[in-house]
């Protein structure tokens, strides 16, 4: 329960072509040495980042779930990243995180990048996933939710009533990842909101984005990031495929919030829906 292993693969992905990006993926999969725990994909890491639901979307018996099933399984590995899934006639982009025993987690992505014209196509989520390996708590989002910090942030609810008296239950989770497909010419700011999440929630923070022009001609430069409670940047890739794998050490997490309990001076709030 002491350490946990984050594998990132960080890839250029076929436009828009499942069979093409699963079989690459698998591929690189295999190609993991050692152990691993968790291992990370892109955002819509079977299309790329496509406005196509109506010809790309799949149900959750579709055919990337089962892959995603039939890898974790074999690799005996978390396996997570977002895809499109239809369900109940809307369209979501949907992180799944898949258990080597066939279970699963869903974070329906709840900020949709009105810019990029997501919010016309897919429905946003309302709930936030936090998953548990090891003794480990992960909250788990999608590339545009970094931009908006209430949406990560710590929530105080973790004080908790213990026969009838208040406990202080500590920090929400440890762990925080993003999968993405972020654009080069926004790369600053990428950068910048991951160590900023890691040092306002500290927690270990990993964001996987992808490289490589996409169907509309967009770059993406990687950047993919693992940074420490204390915003330190713990590996950082830019621009060439990279497959790294890290090891997160729970005494460095716990030291760092024994040290400097900024967190016990959070403000108190709920996040309400509408």
């Amino acid at each position: 329960m002491s350490s946990l292993s984050l594998t990132l693969i960080q890839t250029a992905l076929y436009w828009e072509d499942k069979k093409a990006n699963l079989a690459m993926l698998e591929q690189k999969i295999n190609s993991i040495t050692g152990k691993p725990e968790i291992v990370v994909l892109p955002e819509m890491f079977s299309t790329g980042f496509s406005m196509q639901p109506a010809l790309l979307a799949e149900p959750m018996n579709g055919p990337t779930v089962k892959w995603m099933k039939r890898v974790a399984a074999q690799k005996k590995i978390v396996l997570t990243g977002s895809v499109i899934i239809e369900e109940g006639g809307l369209y979501y982009n949907r992180l799944i995180w898949m258990l080597p025993n066939g279970q699963y987690g869903i974070y329906n992505k709840r900020h949709l990048f009105a810019y990029g014209k997501e919010d016309q196509y897919y429905t946003p989520g309302n709930k936030r996933l936090i998953a548990s390996v090891k003794g480990w708590r992960i909250q788990l989002q999608v590339c545009y939710d970094l931009r908006f910090p209430v949406w990560a942030r710590q929530s105080m609810a973790a004080v908790a009533e213990n026969g009838g008296a208040t406990v202080d239950a500590g920090p929400e989770y440890d762990v925080l990842i993003y999968v993405a497909n972020w654009p080069e010419r926004r790369k600053l700011a990428w950068k910048t909101l991951l160590q900023a999440r890691a040092i306002e929630n500290q927690c270990f923070v990993a964001g996987l984005n992808r490289v490589g022009n996409d169907g509309n001609n967009i770059a993406h430069s990687g950047d993919s990031m693992v940074i420490d409670p204390l915003g330190e940047i713990l590996y950082h890739k830019e621009n060439d495929e990279d497959i790294y794998t890290i090891t997160l050490q729970k005494t460095q997490l716990d030291e760092t919030r024994n040290r400097f309990p900024f967190w016990r001076d959070a403000d108190y709030f709920n996040i309400l829906h509408v």
